[in-house]
């Protein structure tokens, strides 16, 4: 299972969000750069990078941020928040990062993500960010037409191989991740999950590899200590 360290940017510094609400913001660092390189040395090998500024507005605003991570260390980096057109797409991937995240533009144009899986293939991944079973869109302030489960159906049938899903009640509580709903979640559909939201401890950590799930995202759990992020990577092996 892979471990991903995460990055959430806003205004060009390392940020979390409790429950997804921009109003309870709390600033890790003015530095980013410094933080994946930690990363790095603590033995990771990819970095989740959220830019929750573009979430909101759809646009890139912390761009080369991205491109010093990609530059200045030998991360594998995956980005979303804003990415809802070709223009965009293309720009991150000629930044270097390996993989994209669509979440609104998933939902709202699936044109747009049938072209752009049919371009990128492995270079997409689709979030499904979920509130009360509904996927939440537009950095998760609004909710969307789809179930979880018609969500991922139609996210198989498109051809879509990784999707991260983040369960919105448990992201930044640290009251643990949703093994229930991950557990459910590899076992019926073929794509590669990762989970995120509340992945809190190594019981959880272990939990989750023990599913076979392709991936966990930390975040807040590294900021706090509450994981020793060396430690994860390892036990995650």
């Amino acid at each position: 299972m892979i471990v991903f360290p995460a990055i959430d940017l806003y205004d060009k510094k390392a940020v979390r969000l409790y429950k997804g609400d921009y109003g309870n913001m709390t600033i890790y660092s003015e530095n980013p750069i410094e933080i994946t390189r930690d990363f790095e040395e603590k033995g990771a090998s990819w970095v989740h990078m959220v830019d929750l500024e573009g979430a909101k507005e759809g646009t890139t605003p912390n761009l080369e941020i991205v491109k010093q991570v990609v530059r200045e260390t030998d991360l594998s980096v995956e980005i979303g928040g804003g990415i809802r057109s070709m223009e965009t797409a293309e720009a991150y991937f000629k930044a270097g990062v390996s993989r994209i995240i669509l979440g609104t533009a998933a939902v709202d144009d699936e044109d747009f993500l049938k072209a752009a899986v049919d371009r990128y293939g492995k270079g997409i991944a689709v979030g499904a960010d979920v509130r009360d079973g509904q996927v939440a869109i537009k950095g998760w302030l609004e909710k969307s037409q789809y179930s979880l489960e018609s969500f991922m159906e139609n996210m198989q049938a498109l051809g879509v191989e990784t999707v991260i899903c983040t369960d919105i009640s448990r992201d930044g509580a640290m009251k643990g991740t949703n093994l229930k709903l991950y557990k459910e979640l590899s076992e019926r559909f073929n794509m590669n999950i990762v989970a995120s939201g509340g992945v809190s401890s190594m019981e959880d950590i272990v939990a989750l590899m023990e599913m076979n799930l392709y991936g966990a995202i930390i975040g807040k759990a590294y900021y706090t200590g509450a994981i020793d992020l060396r430690k994860a990577i390892e036990v995650a092996k």
